[in-house]
């Protein structure tokens, strides 16, 4: 079906690529075509029926754009298709579908809150899902989800972990952090574009030096020179 999409989109004017994908038959398109796009889709193409829109965080590349949009014929025969693009971190915006596809507009409040991705003429783009008052955009790279620290785990068992042990007399004892979360002074957002998503990833590499490895020769002579256990 993908080379059919590209045929239709060529013969509008819109620059499309096929791309290799494992799931559904996938497209690139500029983003200055995305609306230009999904109207050759449902109008030309067929593929009337919008099922999400979301984005994945590409670093110094930018935010990707996705939408699956699908087709329902001959039964139970669906013909599923993604149309990605790809727009620029700094200032990241996208033109609405949600004149197009009713359905856009819940999925571009969730990415508009997610990501920080503004959808130029969306009729409502307000926060859907986070309470009031949050700060930053969670499923970018460079937000720290700290939930595990914020919120003590009620289950520790070591002395002075948990806040039901008692306040007086006590151990005194550091809190362990959990797996893969920084210390609480280094959260927040991060600088956009950051290459590497955690900063501390270098430094609890360097405090934890790696095992220096023996060559062959050195192994072999090592042992030929260990005492050999004495017989009784």
């Amino acid at each position: 079906m993908s080379d059919d999409v590209v045929g239709a989109l060529t013969e509008a004017g819109i620059s499309a690529t096929k791309v290799d994908s494992f799931g559904p038959e996938t497209i690139d398109v500029p983003a200055e075509s995305w609306i230009a796009t999904h109207e050759v889709l449902r109008d030309e193409v067929g593929l009337t029926f919008f099922d999400f829109l979301t984005a994945s965080d590409e670093l110094n590349d930018g935010f990707r754009v996705v939408t699956h949009v699908a087709d329902f014929w001959g039964g139970a025969h669906v013909d599923h298709l993604l149309v990605r693009t790809l727009i620029p971190r700094a200032a990241p915006s996208l033109a609405t579908l949600s004149g197009l596809y009713a359905g856009a507009n819940w999925h571009e409040r969730e990415t508009f809150e997610m990501f920080g991705i503004t959808f130029d003429g969306h009729p409502n783009l307000i926060p859907l899902l986070l309470p009031d008052g949050f700060e930053g955009n969670p499923l970018r790279k460079e937000f720290v989800l700290a939930s595990r620290i914020a919120k003590p785990w009620p289950g520790a068992k070591e002395p002075g972990e948990s806040d039901h042990a008692p306040k007086a007399g006590a151990p005194s004892r550091r809190r362990t952090l959990p797996p893969g979360v920084p210390d609480p002074e280094s959260w927040g957002p991060r600088a956009p574009g950051s290459p590497d998503p955690d900063p501390l990833a270098p430094a609890l590499s360097a405090a934890t030096p790696a095992r220096p490895r023996r060559a062959a020769g050195e192994r072999r002579t090592a042992k030929q020179t260990e005492p050999k256990p004495e017989t009784e």
